[in-house]
């Protein structure tokens, strides 16, 4: 009897053994399955240029971190689909994401007008959702859980273009008259609604305040009515294709403001720099980095080695100097979060985000109201001496100074706009 009871407890300590067995396997499979991040992408259509390179950021941040052991000892998987640069693509790639593929994180495509369409959904699932570049996205929907990659700070609309009204206001004679004109579109919306309250508080006249339709491909006849109103100073708000168009417009026409650019997607390409070369002197846009002594943050010069090695491969803008390195801090961001709250808990994560201070390629990080930068840090920058068309005169931007702000200026703006076309 004895023996018989012996045997029963060998045998129920084998299958506790093997039931272990199994759950330890189970728990290892599990550790070992990737941490999925989705996101839509603009690889084809108009925003294709920024989009692609954009991607190029974040997957090799992805390599940078798996060689590392991964986020929670997981490793990091990046799923992607093309938007087309179109909004209305956009809904059904999240849905997706995050019905179908199970993604665990979903961070923001390029641009305004593509995060825009995807908040609903993110937010229909309580996610955590990091754009990028996206332009006061969150100011309609107030999501506690948006996070915005972008260094617009807590009053975006008015950050965009404050420093190209600050830079037209300290001249002498101060402009007195402003022309508005930009694309109707979210981002462009945004922009221009920014820039007449940047213009009433300066005390400037709007002259001319117009939206165009997207698909408009001649800006002649735009750039000749504002001429025709003879403004002191013209911004516009417009994406790549846009902007070239409206550069081109502006020399054939021989339109002469004072003062021209501000928020001019596309000016920051490399390959739309080289296009218009000497067209471009002159004109004073936004933009978030260049190789300037005074934003070498830590990092960011070894990242753009990467970057440029794979550039010409991948077909993507060869400096990378826009965007590479800012859709690798939005992984960096969320990524920081994973390893700080050792979770992928999207209420975890957002809490986290709220409250810490990040460290990445573009600086310090740190998120206030409606998830916008707590510090705003755009960049004002004017061509100056651009010659030809190579592209060695963009690599280390000498034909590109920072005018604004103080504490990144590496230049002074050159006023009226024609003297800097001599």
């Amino acid at each position: 009897m004895l023996q018989k009871l012996k045997a029963a407890s060998r045998r129920l300590s084998l299958a506790v053994a093997a039931v272990a067995s199994v759950f330890l396997i189970a728990a290892a499979a599990n550790a070992a399955d990737p941490i999925k991040i989705g996101l839509g992408m603009s690889l084809s259509g108009g925003l294709a240029p920024n989009g692609k390179a954009a991607l190029v950021g974040i997957q090799i941040w992805a390599a940078d971190v798996n060689a590392k052991g991964g986020l929670l000892g997981r490793p990091v998987q990046i799923v992607s689909y093309d938007d087309q640069s179109n909004p209305s693509t956009v809904p059904g790639i999240y849905q997706k994401l995050i019905s179908v593929d199970k993604v665990d994180l979903v961070i923001g495509g390029y641009a305004t007008n593509m995060l825009a369409p995807a908040m609903p959904v993110v937010m229909q699932h309580n996610m955590v959702f990091i754009g990028l570049f996206g332009l006061a996205v969150n100011s309609e929907f107030k999501y506690p859980k948006y996070f915005s990659m972008a260094p617009t700070g807590p009053q975006p609309k008015q950050a965009f273009t404050k420093g190209f009204f600050d830079i037209a206001m300290a001249q002498n004679p101060k402009p007195t008259t402003v022309a508005i004109v930009a694309a109707d579109s979210e981002f462009a919306k945004n922009v221009s609604d920014g820039a007449r309250d940047n213009a009433k508080a300066a005390g400037l006249n709007i002259v001319y305040d117009r939206t165009y339709p997207p698909p408009t491909a001649d800006f002649t006849p735009i750039v000749r009515a504002i001429q025709a109103t003879n403004p002191d100073i013209v911004l516009v708000a417009s994406y790549p294709p846009d902007s070239v168009g409206m550069v081109r417009a502006a020399n054939e026409v021989g339109l002469k403001p004072k003062m021209f650019g501000g928020g001019m997607v596309g000016l920051q390409a490399t390959a739309i720099k080289m296009q218009l070369g000497p067209l471009l002197n002159g004109i004073v846009n936004f933009d978030f980095w260049l190789p300037k002594e005074t934003m070498q943050f830590p990092g960011i010069l070894d990242f753009l080695k990467t970057y440029q090695a794979k550039a010409a491969a991948e077909g993507v803008d060869l400096l990378g100097y826009y965007i590479p390195p800012w859709s690798y801090a939005q992984v960096q961001v969320l990524g920081q979060a994973v390893e700080a709250t050792k979770s992928v808990d999207q209420n975890k994560l957002a809490d986290y985000i709220r409250g810490a201070t990040f460290k990445t390629l573009v600086g310090d990080v740190r998120f206030g109201d409606g998830g916008e930068w707590a510090e705003e840090r755009m960049l004002q920058v004017q061509f100056q001496g651009v010659k030809g068309n190579d592209i060695e005169q963009f690599r280390d931007a000498k034909t590109q100074a920072i005018v604004s702000p103080p504490a990144y200026k590496s230049g002074n703006a050159i006023y009226p706009f024609t003297e800097a076309r001599k």
